[in-house]
């Protein structure tokens, strides 16, 4: 069979389920004169530059779909779709597609918490072990992913904020090397998935049942860094899960469809596609050496059966009309439709720049620039990128909001993280320019 061929290094699940942390939307748009580009929103807008990209993955058939939605404000967005659900099918995708959403499920999660914040029910700065007593005296690693036996103690409490923005010193088997990484495998602390299929390198570790099982094998392992003191991508997201849970008193999973999905009109993002949308389904596909392969094929794909847990830091599915009436949400500052979802100040707050003031970025993804409630921040954007391919942000200055779909994984097969804020980037000068 054709996926032997994924046994190489780049097809591992390291690589696979990492690319969504490189980069976000906002990132590239930091060089841009948004304070003058906010007015550009009130001409016709000409993506001619996203159009150009969407149309020549497809037609080169380097993906089997393609859609990005972009909206002014709180107006309905323009969908530039082409291809279909997958390589030579029939159904072409449109904004009620479905993808997997992988790492764009954090930005979500922060919210959550953020709404729990804004009620009293959490504290930005609050040390989880008020809620998880597991959590009240941990070790750290003496060397980043060296022994699991030469500990030192935390030097301060792990904290809501450090979760968010990933420096509670928390690992992930994506990211950690040596004992550490095994550990968290064979502890089952795996919070995302691929596939059904025994795709050699892929590691199929056997994931917990349950978040707070989740939580408290996460809490007798060391963390690798000393909470607040870097930004290190983590399981922090999944963990804020279960804090989730015993703040609001509410399975995590209903928290989001009851406190945001419903009432944000998001009737299509679920941890299990339902067999009556898998008509709806994308297929998720491996690159090799420049060729799609199929790797998750809607039908038999692994999001249609119940995941262990709810993943908050990747276990989302998703469709571009469904994220973008997140984004609509967030640029609204928490009202959609007339209907608030989120207080503002929850909002303004959750897309801030949220990173402890101990907490350096050097040498990090996300290096000179600030995280905010699961999100990367920059210079008035706020948002971040999924491992197969997707993209969102929203940019509160220029009044814009941003979402590209598609599916192949790894993510860094293809500079699309980087190429389609680029794009959007290039069409709001162009804009700015015929303003002028």
């Amino acid at each position: 069979m054709a996926y032997r061929t994924f046994d190489t290094p780049q097809m591992s699940r390291r690589a696979l389920l990492r690319g969504g942390a490189w980069l976000t939307a906002g990132a590239a748009l930091a060089g841009s004169p948004m304070g003058r580009l906010a007015a550009a929103r009130e001409y016709a807008a000409n993506w001619r530059n996203v159009t150009a990209m969407v149309d020549s993955y497809v037609s080169e058939r380097k993906v089997a779909n393609m859609i990005a939605a972009l909206g002014w404000g709180r107006q309905d967005p323009l969908y530039i779709a082409r291809g279909t659900l997958a390589l030579g099918g029939p159904s072409k995708v449109d904004a009620d597609s479905l993808y997997r959403i992988y790492s764009m499920t954090k930005p979500i999660t922060g919210m959550a918490a953020m709404m729990l914040i804004d009620e009293g029910r959490l504290g930005l700065d609050q040390p989880i072990a008020e809620l998880l007593p597991a959590y009240e005296n941990m070790q750290v690693q003496r060397t980043y992913d060296g022994s699991l036996t030469d500990l030192v103690p935390a030097e301060r409490p792990i904290t809501v904020r450090q979760l968010l923005t990933h420096t509670a010193g928390l690992g992930y088997n994506i990211v950690q090397k040596g004992p550490i990484s095994a550990a968290y495998t064979e502890q089952g602390l795996i919070p995302g998935q691929v596939s059904r299929l025994p795709i050699p390198g892929l590691g199929r570790g056997q994931a917990v049942t349950g978040l707070d099982t989740f939580a408290d094998r996460l809490a007798k392992l060391p963390l690798v860094l000393q909470p607040g003191t870097k930004w290190s991508y983590s399981v922090g997201l999944d963990l804020l899960g279960r804090v989730i849970e015993v703040a609001s008193g509410m399975a995590f999973d209903e928290f989001l469809h009851t406190q945001i999905f419903e009432p944000a009109g998001m009737t299509s993002t679920f941890f299990t596609v339902p067999e009556s949308d898998v008509a709806r389904f994308t297929t998720n596909y491996g690159i090799m050496n420049n060729t799609p392969l199929p790797m998750d094929p809607a039908r038999a794909s692994i999001y249609l059966d119940e995941p262990p847990f709810p993943f908050g830091g990747a276990g989302l599915v998703s469709s571009a009309r469904d994220y973008d009436r997140f984004l609509t949400m967030l640029l609204g500052y928490g009202m959609i439709d007339g209907k608030r979802v989120m207080g503002e100040l929850a909002v303004r707050v959750g897309t801030s720049n949220l990173l402890p003031a101990t907490a350096t970025t050097e040498g990090t993804w996300v290096e000179g620039q600030g995280f905010g409630a699961g999100g990367r921040v920059t210079d008035g954007a706020y948002g971040w990128g999924g491992a197969a391919g997707t993209v969102a942000f929203v940019n509160f200055k220029a009044g814009l909001r941003a979402t590209l779909m598609t599916q192949y994984m790894p993510s860094e097969a293809y500079p699309i993280h980087t190429g389609f804020p680029a794009a959007v980037g290039k069409d709001l000068a162009a804009m700015q320019a015929a303003q002028a």
